[in-house]
């Protein structure tokens, strides 16, 4: 990419810092960020450029198996965040705090938060809300820990929010751009956009001076992310936000057939996977 010698780290190979993503809003430049959840991936992921890895609470489903974001906990995440820190080498590594670790009071979302830089290395934590989550904000940027912040469709309160629905339209869209610019105001680096209207997302985008990070919110956000499962195919009935770039799902299918054809037929292990 044209931007590797900028967003990227530069030829030294450090890692890419929060004030590199607001210049590279400043430069008008765009960047991806994927989610990551093990050392192995992380590494393909940080080797090809990728700036940002989210390690999501989307663990919850693609990992842990669960249905939401919401049963997964701090200790479910603290060593996939750590395996992903120790995986990569130049990326941003952020780590997702999950349902009920930072609502209660901007201390629990200290608390919260710490462990995740101290434990797991995260280089920032991503949280969920606008106006509510304020306080949070601002006590966590005093004590040094940058934060995401994520508006729109919030997955941790798909229950208020009556389902997996598109959020910010009529005069949701104007709460949604005060809280934007009150998040900016209180310290975030950044704000995802999940699943709002492309024209809002286009405003927001151009209204603060941090990047939006748009997930189902048009191609006008600063950069986009994704779940890499639903990227690369896996996923069976993927959002229609998302755009499969591979078919790992059939890829793996044939592989494994195969493997397993081959031990029942005795064709392997040959001799050149042997031992003598």
């Amino acid at each position: 990419m044209s931007s590797s010698t900028t967003l990227y780290g530069g030829a030294a190979g450090r890692r890419v810092t929060v004030r590199d993503l607001i210049a590279a809003k400043e430069r008008g430049e765009r960047w991806p960020m994927i989610t990551a959840y093990d050392a192995m991936t992380a590494r393909v992921f940080d080797q090809a450029g990728i700036p940002v890895l989210l390690v999501g609470d989307s663990a919850a489903m693609v990992v842990y198996g669960y249905d939401s974001t919401l049963p997964v906990t701090v200790d479910d995440l603290l060593p996939l965040t750590a395996a992903v820190v120790r995986g990569s080498a130049r990326a941003l590594v952020v780590a997702d705090l999950p349902f009920g670790s930072y609502q209660g009071s901007p201390q629990q979302a200290l608390e919260t938060a710490s462990r995740f830089m101290k434990e797991a290395g995260a280089h920032a934590v991503k949280l969920e809300g606008g106006r509510r989550v304020l306080p949070q904000v601002e006590l966590l940027i005093s004590a040094g820990i940058p934060v995401m912040a994520h508006l729109g469709l919030t997955p941790q309160s798909v229950n208020v929010l009556g389902g997996y629905r598109v959020q910010g339209r009529g005069q949701s869209g104007d709460e949604l751009m005060s809280d934007a610019k009150d998040l900016e105001r209180a310290g975030a680096f950044s704000v995802v956009l999940e699943c709002v209207p492309a024209e809002l997302a286009e405003r927001v985008t151009t209204s603060i001076a941090i990047p939006t990070i748009g997930i189902g919110a048009g191609p006008a956000t600063d950069a986009q992310v994704l779940v890499w499962q639903d990227l690369m195919g896996l996923t069976q009935r993927p959002a229609r936000f998302v755009k499969q770039y591979a078919d790992l799902a059939t890829e793996m299918d044939r592989a494994v057939r195969a493997y397993a054809a081959d031990v029942v037929s005795g064709a392997f292990p040959e001799a050149v996977h042997t031992y003598g």
